[in-house]
């Protein structure tokens, strides 16, 4: 008696000292400091970090000298824009990245050392062995990774709708090869290049000259089958970066890829036309109700209705649709689809919001 008396008494013990565990982390809060604050990027970060509720005590806003002063809203508060410096973390837990990779390698390092773990949303980090290259619907676990240099990278926007789509397919069918031709949104640059687009547009239908700054031609009514600089090899930039951060956040160098990267007249909202190879038989059908199911994806594919995905409806979306989804008559194991996403959000703020979340829980 006295036996289970114990047993009872240690077991009590166990769930109130797991309930109390439970309540300090839910009540737990993070200061979180947010660099490159007045940028596309910088300010959709805010607004996601508001709309999930991340548990931010305290936030700091970061930016350039030139952006010192500006007022931002953070949950109906006026924030003040500091500029960001050498000293900017002391006391911040978590520090969110969207200023350039210059910036980042350059100020990430000095956020680590106070303390801070960075989520960077520039190239800067994204190869690098010891750093972890995250997608939370594909790859959470890696996010442990982060105590080797204090670093999460967020991957390349076009990279990211691409994986999550692909990521269920791999696991159950093994992709061979992968054949993408990105339509990419000229948000992607920036605001400079959004302001670059409709001014062009607006000089365009009065009959006026247009100017290129941002981008090497004009951008309105055309595409530009060149996104970031000429490798050697041919590619573009970012066309590597599609093979190279695939294979690292799907955890396998034997996935071949292929791509051209496009720049398109649109604002918000990356498309692509995606075709794989699998190693096995594989069909439409099976592909459309396993990506049904699969997280942070939306099946949008009826084309006798003219349904299927849309960057107009995809903008201010953190899903990524998946349509056109068909079987690739050419090959014997082929699939072709077509894959939207807005790539301000889910291609970057979101996505990094989402570590931050996966960090905060089960991390810090």
């Amino acid at each position: 008696m006295d036996h289970i008396q114990k047993s009872w008494s240690t077991f009590i013990i166990i769930a109130q000292m797991a309930e109390e565990e439970e309540k300090r982390m839910s009540s737990k809060k993070f200061n979180v400091a947010l660099a490159g604050a007045t940028g596309a990027v910088g300010k959709q970060m805010i607004a996601c970090l508001e709309e999930s509720d991340f548990p931010v005590d305290r936030i700091k806003l970061l930016a350039s000298n030139r952006s010192k002063g500006r007022e931002l809203s953070f949950k109906n508060q006026s924030v003040k824009v500091e500029e960001m410096t050498e000293d900017s973390f002391g006391g911040m837990d978590i520090a969110l990245f969207s200023a350039g990779g210059g910036t980042s390698t350059h100020f990430a390092p000095y956020a680590t050392k106070a303390g801070c773990v960075v989520v960077d949303n520039s190239s800067a980090w994204r190869m690098d062995p010891d750093v972890p290259l995250v997608v939370p619907e594909v790859n959470p676990h890696a996010v442990a990774g982060y105590t080797k240099k204090g670093i999460i990278a967020n991957p390349n926007c076009s990279t990211i709708q691409m994986v999550v789509a692909l990521n269920p397919i791999h696991q159950k069918y093994r992709i061979k090869r992968v054949v993408v031709s990105t339509y990419q949104a000229v948000s992607g640059t920036g605001i400079k290049a959004m302001d670059e687009l409709s001014d062009q547009t607006r000089a365009i239908m009065n009959f006026s000259e247009t100017e290129s700054n941002v981008y090497p031609h004009q951008i309105a009514f055309n595409c530009l089958p060149h996104i970031d600089v000429f490798q050697e090899n041919g590619y573009t930039k970012e066309e590597m970066k599609m093979l190279n951060e695939t294979r690292k956040i799907m955890e396998d160098d034997s996935i071949q890829v292929t791509a051209t990267t496009v720049r398109v007249p649109v604002f918000y909202g990356h498309s692509e036309a995606v075709n794989i190879e699998t190693e096995g038989p594989i069909s439409a059908e099976d592909v459309k109700s396993m990506l049904a199911e699969a997280p942070g994806v939306k099946v949008v594919d009826d084309p006798s209705r003219n349904v299927y995905p849309m960057p107009i409806d995809a903008a201010g979306q953190d899903l990524t649709y998946v349509g056109r989804i068909r079987d690739d008559f050419s090959i014997p194991n082929g699939i072709n689809m077509w894959i939207v996403a807005d790539n301000i959000r889910k291609g970057a703020a979101t996505n990094t919001v989402q570590i931050a979340e996966i960090l905060a829980q089960d991390y810090l």
